[in-house]
């Protein structure tokens, strides 16, 4: 069986049920695109592959423990396990205090970071929770594209074939959601900054 003419999907429910082989050629297929996205965001090559070599621990192990469903192309998948793990790390960095090799620094430093960090966190939730119930006020075909998009991160030609209208209309559609979503900010009043 030549592997390279499987779909992705086909290679994983392989891979699911034992053939290892099936693994090397996703990793083939999709490796330098992933690496590329982590180190654009990290820029430290060491970083890169350590970030790299955890997403594909996450999706060994979600597909091994028979977690992974099928919910759109596996590649959109992995790039959202590692733009999760890309923020992970960026969050991690954030906590940890820095000594600047002078006097000056001071352990309190540090706490006054974190607690910025959960006022910023604090902050987010409340963003995010005004944002989805603004999109649950939307008309249906409006608010199915919009969580399509922010938080399945489809591109809008993925959108257009699992709702079944063209490019165009989803586009459209997004905007029309877009331009709702202004209203209901500021009939409300309501600012979503982070």
């Amino acid at each position: 069986m030549r592997l390279s003419l499987l779909s992705d999907q086909e290679l994983v429910l392989l891979y699911a049920g034992g053939n290892e082989s099936c693994l090397s050629e996703l990793l083939r297929r999709h490796q330098r695109k992933v690496f590329h996205y982590i180190l654009s965001k990290v820029k430290d090559e060491d970083v890169a592959n350590d970030v790299f070599q955890e997403t594909f621990f996450k999706v060994i192990r979600t597909i091994k423990l028979d977690q992974y469903r099928e919910e759109g192309k596996f590649i959109s998948w992995v790039m959202r396990i590692a733009h999760n793990l890309v923020m992970d790390h960026f969050r991690d960095a954030a906590r940890i205090p820095r000594n600047s090799g002078n006097d000056d620094w001071n352990i309190f430093d540090g706490i006054n970071m974190l607690e910025e960090n959960v006022q910023d966190r604090l902050i987010r939730r409340q963003v995010e929770g005004d944002l989805r119930r603004m999109i649950e006020h939307l008309p249906s075909d409006q608010r199915e594209l919009v969580q399509l998009r922010m938080y399945e991160e489809l591109s809008f030609k993925e959108i257009a074939e699992k709702t079944g209208v063209s490019i165009n209309t989803a586009l459209g559609r997004f905007r029309y959601a877009v331009i709702n979503l202004r209203k209901m900010m500021k009939q409300h009043n309501i600012t979503l900054e982070v």
